[in-house]
């Protein structure tokens, strides 16, 4: 059993690349729902999710408030005070499911991590808090490996589609139409948008 997934989450004018087809008011819906997603993912696998906010919002989720918006910072201080297994996993994974969450924390090593596209992290798990830091932004994935290593910690990286695919860019949205089930492919659908094939290359388009 993993005891607490903490979920770093940004509730006021988020996925600002996603603006050129979404207004702000509807990117926050829309980055509720994925939370919402991964909340849901996350209990299936027994996980305990804390939300790491940028600021409280309405909800009855557990949740943990960043005052100054320093995602490492917050994380860095509740790792320490934390004795039991823990998972960090991302916000904007609204593919996670029961089964691609406990591969991650049924791992053998010390460690296990989920790599994002261009160089991020979209999950780790660590058995030992105590012994780790993270460090976000950037080349983050390769920066985690070598904390690891410092630390003397073993790590398993884990391949994993629903955990690899965060939700970004207008190109993004194609795998969650496709492969999605939850509350944030049903919100795409809500709002018009729909896959587009006729020009041999799958796109999302959005109805008038």
């Amino acid at each position: 059993m993993c005891p607490h997934a903490l979920i770093p989450y940004k509730p006021k004018n988020p996925k600002t690349r996603l603006s050129a087809i979404l207004s702000q008011e509807e990117r926050e819906a829309f980055a509720f729902a994925m939370l919402e997603d991964v909340v849901a993912a996350v209990k299936d696998a027994n996980c305990s999710p804390v939300i790491v906010g940028t600021e409280l919002f309405d909800s009855e989720m557990v949740q943990v408030t960043i005052t100054d918006a320093d995602l490492n910072k917050s994380l860095n201080e509740i790792l320490p005070t934390t004795e039991q297994n823990i998972l960090i996993i991302m916000a904007d994974l609204p593919l996670a499911d029961e089964a691609a969450i406990r591969r991650v924390i049924s791992t053998s090593a010390d460690m296990a991590i989920v790599p994002g596209r261009g160089g991020g992290t979209n999950a780790i798990f660590v058995k030992e808090p105590g012994k780790f830091h993270v460090d976000y932004y950037g080349a983050s994935f390769t920066k985690h490996l070598a904390i690891a290593k410092e630390a003397g910690l073993s790590v398993e990286v884990i391949d994993s589609f629903r955990l690899h695919t965060d939700i970004d860019e207008d190109d993004d949205l194609v795998e969650l139409l496709l492969h999605g089930t939850g509350k944030s492919r049903a919100f795409l659908e809500e709002h018009g948008f729909e896959l587009e094939t006729e020009t041999g290359r799958v796109r999302v388009i959005r109805k008038q």
